[in-house]
């Protein structure tokens, strides 16, 4: 018989935030069907991803959290392990977009889109290690979810850009810092993913077409290939891997 444990999460506590939905709702339910516990944060109810996971055989937790509010996230991890018991993992997933040209960028959605796509990373990432630090021989994985705009430029996404290059420095950072502490570092580079963050290119016609046309897959992600490739970094196959940003994007950057 295949023996397939080293993909398994059974028994693993994994904190994901943005859970509420799109490609936060696909990890969290991939890692439920990898046997996984969830812990699902959002600032919206998450009763549709609870729902989700119940039905893929797994158990979901709900922590409320403000993820623009770098200090009320790191509250929240800290709350979490001390009232329901430690955490196993860490998936930093929720993020937000502002489209306007560079020149026209207000200085308040440049800050909020580094606040929560940034800081707040750091935050928990710092949070997290803390925890798992002051435990000596606990291991713990943290899957930072990059874009593949953390290797490009991209078009009226200065501060998304920006903040998504800053994702794949940290994760590289972090893992340097903790790789012999017990602490894997990794991230995933999503492509052009079926959210609320890219509905608005989905109904351009011209931008969709041009879109499809580069991606040799020739179809936009959806948010289960991102859940799958975060539960391998979670499970113990990865166990070695520290500071890679994986790119999940059809073939995009390969284009």
């Amino acid at each position: 018989m295949s023996d397939l444990s080293a993909f398994s999460l059974t028994g693993k506590r994994i904190l994901v935030t943005g859970a509420n939905t799109g490609i936060g709702q696909g990890i969290a339910v991939a890692i439920a069907r990898a046997g996984g516990l969830v812990v699902g944060v959002g600032r919206s109810a998450m009763d549709d991803t609870a729902g989700k996971v119940a039905a893929a055989g797994g158990s979901f937790e709900a922590a409320k959290a403000d993820i623009g509010d770098p200090a009320e996230a790191a509250a929240m991890l800290d709350r979490v392990w001390s009232e329901s018991g430690p955490l196993d993992g860490l998936v930093n997933n929720a993020g937000i977009i502002r489209r306007a040209d560079a020149v026209d960028l207000s200085e308040a959605d440049w800050d909020e889109v580094m606040d929560v796509n940034l800081k707040t990373v750091f935050r928990l990432c710092q949070s997290f290690a803390r925890r798992m630090l002051a435990e000596p021989g606990r291991r713990g994985k943290i899957v930072n979810i990059a874009s593949v705009l953390s290797f490009q430029g991209g078009i009226r996404v200065a501060s998304y850009t920006a903040s998504k290059h800053g994702v794949l420095g940290l994760t590289r950072l972090l893992a340097c810092e903790w790789a012999a502490k017990g602490i894997n570092v990794n991230g995933i580079a999503p492509g052009y993913v079926e959210t609320n963050n890219t509905e608005a290119l989905r109904a351009d016609p011209d931008r969709s077409a041009a879109i499809l046309g580069r991606i040799p897959a020739a179809r936009w992600g959806r948010p289960d290939d991102i859940g799958d490739a975060a539960v391998f970094l979670l499970a113990r196959a990865s166990d070695y891997m520290h500071g890679a940003v994986v790119p999940v994007d059809g073939g995009w950057l390969a284009r």
